[in-house]
Protein backbone atom coordinates (compact mmCIF):
# COMPACT_ATOMS: atom_id res chain seq x y z
CA UNK A 1 0.00 0.00 0.00
CA UNK A 2 1.36 3.49 -0.97
CA UNK A 3 2.15 5.89 2.04
CA UNK A 4 -0.68 8.32 0.58
CA UNK A 5 -3.24 7.40 -2.05
CA UNK A 6 -3.81 10.84 -3.20
CA UNK A 7 -7.53 10.30 -4.78
CA UNK A 8 -8.87 8.11 -2.42
CA UNK A 9 -7.08 10.72 0.42
CA UNK A 10 -6.10 7.54 2.68
CA UNK A 11 -3.22 7.50 5.01
CA UNK A 12 -0.69 4.34 5.59
CA UNK A 13 -2.12 2.41 8.25
CA UNK A 14 -5.49 3.79 7.68
CA UNK A 15 -8.72 1.09 6.66
CA UNK A 16 -8.19 0.25 3.53
CA UNK A 17 -6.83 -2.82 2.28
CA UNK A 18 -4.78 -3.34 -1.13
CA UNK A 19 -5.85 -6.50 -3.15
CA UNK A 20 -5.88 -7.83 -6.38
CA UNK A 21 -9.32 -9.19 -8.63
CA UNK A 22 -10.18 -11.76 -6.16
CA UNK A 23 -9.60 -10.07 -3.00
CA UNK A 24 -11.80 -7.14 -4.73
CA UNK A 25 -14.78 -9.86 -5.48
CA UNK A 26 -14.71 -11.43 -1.76
CA UNK A 27 -14.50 -7.90 -0.73
CA UNK A 28 -17.91 -6.76 -2.79
CA UNK A 29 -19.07 -10.21 -2.25
CA UNK A 30 -18.80 -9.53 1.72
CA UNK A 31 -21.09 -6.12 0.84
CA UNK A 32 -23.45 -8.17 -1.21
CA UNK A 33 -24.09 -10.41 2.01
CA UNK A 34 -24.92 -7.31 4.25
CA UNK A 35 -27.22 -5.27 2.43
CA UNK A 36 -29.99 -6.36 0.08
CA UNK A 37 -28.85 -5.81 -3.70
CA UNK A 38 -31.50 -3.17 -4.69
CA UNK A 39 -30.55 -0.81 -2.06
CA UNK A 40 -26.52 -0.56 -3.38
CA UNK A 41 -25.74 2.34 -5.34
CA UNK A 42 -22.44 2.28 -7.41
CA UNK A 43 -21.11 5.43 -7.48
CA UNK A 44 -18.45 5.51 -10.17
CA UNK A 45 -16.30 9.13 -10.22
CA UNK A 46 -14.73 10.27 -12.77
CA UNK A 47 -14.41 11.58 -16.27
CA UNK A 48 -14.27 10.50 -19.88
CA UNK A 49 -11.93 13.28 -20.54
CA UNK A 50 -8.46 12.02 -18.64
CA UNK A 51 -7.61 8.12 -19.63
CA UNK A 52 -6.46 7.42 -16.11
CA UNK A 53 -9.78 9.21 -14.44
CA UNK A 54 -12.13 7.61 -17.13
CA UNK A 55 -11.85 3.97 -14.68
CA UNK A 56 -15.18 5.55 -13.43
CA UNK A 57 -17.19 5.96 -16.10
CA UNK A 58 -15.95 2.93 -17.85
CA UNK A 59 -16.62 0.55 -14.70
CA UNK A 60 -20.44 2.61 -14.72
CA UNK A 61 -21.36 1.53 -18.39
CA UNK A 62 -19.87 -1.88 -17.62
CA UNK A 63 -22.30 -2.26 -13.92
CA UNK A 64 -24.79 -0.66 -16.15
CA UNK A 65 -24.87 -3.47 -18.83
CA UNK A 66 -24.39 -6.26 -16.36
CA UNK A 67 -27.67 -5.14 -14.82
CA UNK A 68 -27.25 -3.19 -11.72
CA UNK A 69 -30.29 -1.01 -10.98
CA UNK A 70 -28.20 1.90 -9.22
CA UNK A 71 -25.43 2.94 -10.94
CA UNK A 72 -24.26 6.83 -11.03
CA UNK A 73 -21.17 7.62 -13.11
CA UNK A 74 -20.97 5.91 -16.73
CA UNK A 75 -19.52 7.19 -19.87
CA UNK A 76 -23.05 8.73 -21.23
CA UNK A 77 -23.64 10.66 -18.04
CA UNK A 78 -20.35 10.95 -16.16
CA UNK A 79 -19.53 11.94 -12.25
CA UNK A 80 -17.01 14.27 -12.42
CA UNK A 81 -15.62 16.92 -9.79
CA UNK A 82 -18.61 19.31 -11.44
CA UNK A 83 -21.54 17.22 -10.85
CA UNK A 84 -20.66 14.95 -7.34
CA UNK A 85 -22.59 17.37 -5.37
CA UNK A 86 -25.82 17.21 -7.36
CA UNK A 87 -25.48 13.50 -8.40
CA UNK A 88 -24.68 12.47 -4.62
CA UNK A 89 -28.18 14.21 -4.26
CA UNK A 90 -29.59 11.49 -6.77
CA UNK A 91 -29.21 8.81 -4.31
CA UNK A 92 -32.14 7.59 -1.63
CA UNK A 93 -30.86 8.13 1.81
CA UNK A 94 -31.96 4.30 2.75
CA UNK A 95 -28.92 3.50 0.04
CA UNK A 96 -25.61 1.90 0.88
CA UNK A 97 -23.14 3.53 -1.75
CA UNK A 98 -20.33 1.82 -2.95
CA UNK A 99 -17.69 4.55 -4.38
CA UNK A 100 -15.12 4.02 -7.08
CA UNK A 101 -12.40 5.66 -8.43
CA UNK A 102 -9.04 5.68 -10.12
CA UNK A 103 -6.09 6.57 -7.74
CA UNK A 104 -2.07 7.37 -7.77
CA UNK A 105 0.37 5.15 -5.53
CA UNK A 106 3.36 3.67 -5.81
CA UNK A 107 4.78 1.53 -8.56
CA UNK A 108 4.84 -1.41 -6.98
CA UNK A 109 0.57 -1.06 -6.39
CA UNK A 110 0.01 -0.23 -10.05
CA UNK A 111 -2.93 -2.67 -11.12
CA UNK A 112 -4.22 -3.14 -7.36
CA UNK A 113 -7.26 -2.10 -5.60
CA UNK A 114 -7.67 -0.30 -2.14
CA UNK A 115 -10.97 -1.25 -0.75
CA UNK A 116 -12.01 -0.13 2.94
CA UNK A 117 -15.48 -0.02 4.53
CA UNK A 118 -15.21 3.71 4.87
CA UNK A 119 -15.47 6.50 2.55
CA UNK A 120 -13.25 8.30 -0.01
CA UNK A 121 -12.43 11.96 -0.97
CA UNK A 122 -12.50 12.17 -4.75
CA UNK A 123 -10.10 14.41 -6.49
CA UNK A 124 -8.26 14.88 -4.27
CA UNK A 125 -4.72 14.74 -6.55
CA UNK A 126 -5.82 17.60 -8.62
CA UNK A 127 -6.30 19.66 -5.35
CA UNK A 128 -10.06 20.10 -4.84
CA UNK A 129 -11.77 19.41 -1.46
CA UNK A 130 -14.78 17.64 -2.56
CA UNK A 131 -16.77 15.64 0.36
CA UNK A 132 -16.08 11.93 1.72
CA UNK A 133 -18.18 9.60 -0.02
CA UNK A 134 -19.62 6.24 0.11
CA UNK A 135 -20.00 3.40 3.30
CA UNK A 136 -17.95 1.25 1.43
CA UNK A 137 -15.26 2.72 -1.39
CA UNK A 138 -12.64 0.46 -3.98
CA UNK A 139 -10.01 2.93 -5.59
CA UNK A 140 -8.17 1.50 -8.63
CA UNK A 141 -4.47 2.43 -8.70
CA UNK A 142 -4.18 2.97 -12.37
CA UNK A 143 -0.54 4.87 -12.18
CA UNK A 144 2.44 5.94 -9.98
CA UNK A 145 2.31 9.34 -7.98
CA UNK A 146 4.47 11.79 -9.82
CA UNK A 147 4.84 15.46 -9.73
CA UNK A 148 2.20 16.15 -11.70
CA UNK A 149 -0.65 14.09 -10.67
CA UNK A 150 -3.14 15.16 -13.35
CA UNK A 151 -0.91 14.65 -16.13
CA UNK A 152 0.22 11.30 -15.21
CA UNK A 153 -3.80 10.61 -15.38
CA UNK A 154 -3.65 12.24 -18.64
CA UNK A 155 -0.62 9.50 -19.73
CA UNK A 156 -2.26 6.52 -18.25
CA UNK A 157 -2.86 3.71 -20.46
CA UNK A 158 -6.22 3.34 -21.62
CA UNK A 159 -6.21 -0.43 -22.15
CA UNK A 160 -4.97 -0.70 -18.67
CA UNK A 161 -7.67 1.04 -17.21
CA UNK A 162 -9.89 -0.79 -19.26
CA UNK A 163 -8.80 -3.81 -17.84
CA UNK A 164 -9.09 -2.50 -14.21
CA UNK A 165 -12.55 -1.13 -15.16
CA UNK A 166 -13.49 -4.60 -16.55
CA UNK A 167 -11.69 -6.62 -13.32
CA UNK A 168 -14.11 -4.07 -10.83
CA UNK A 169 -17.12 -4.90 -13.25
CA UNK A 170 -17.29 -8.69 -13.22
CA UNK A 171 -16.48 -9.05 -9.56
CA UNK A 172 -19.55 -6.79 -8.66
CA UNK A 173 -21.43 -9.02 -11.16
CA UNK A 174 -20.14 -12.39 -9.89
CA UNK A 175 -20.42 -11.26 -6.34
CA UNK A 176 -24.15 -10.07 -6.29
CA UNK A 177 -25.20 -13.29 -8.61
CA UNK A 178 -25.21 -11.12 -12.33
CA UNK A 179 -21.82 -13.61 -13.00
CA UNK A 180 -23.88 -15.06 -16.05
CA UNK A 181 -24.78 -11.49 -17.42
CA UNK A 182 -21.92 -9.97 -17.17
CA UNK A 183 -20.53 -13.15 -19.34
CA UNK A 184 -22.80 -12.56 -22.13
CA UNK A 185 -22.49 -8.16 -22.70
CA UNK A 186 -18.40 -9.61 -22.58
CA UNK A 187 -19.30 -11.32 -25.41
CA UNK A 188 -20.27 -7.94 -27.28
CA UNK A 189 -17.63 -6.20 -26.15
CA UNK A 190 -17.19 -2.65 -23.93
CA UNK A 191 -20.37 -1.26 -23.26
CA UNK A 192 -19.62 2.14 -25.00
CA UNK A 193 -23.14 3.65 -24.66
Amino acid sequence: MSNQDFRSGRDKGGNSQKTDANGLRAFLAEIRSRHEPSAVTFLCIGTDRSTGDALGPLTGSALSACGFPHVIGTLASPCDASSLEARLAEIPESHVVVAIDACLGQPQSVGSFLVADEPLLPARSVGLSLPPVGNYSVAAVVNAIGPKPYATLQMTSLHHVMAMAGQIASAAAEAFGLAADAGANRAYGWPFI
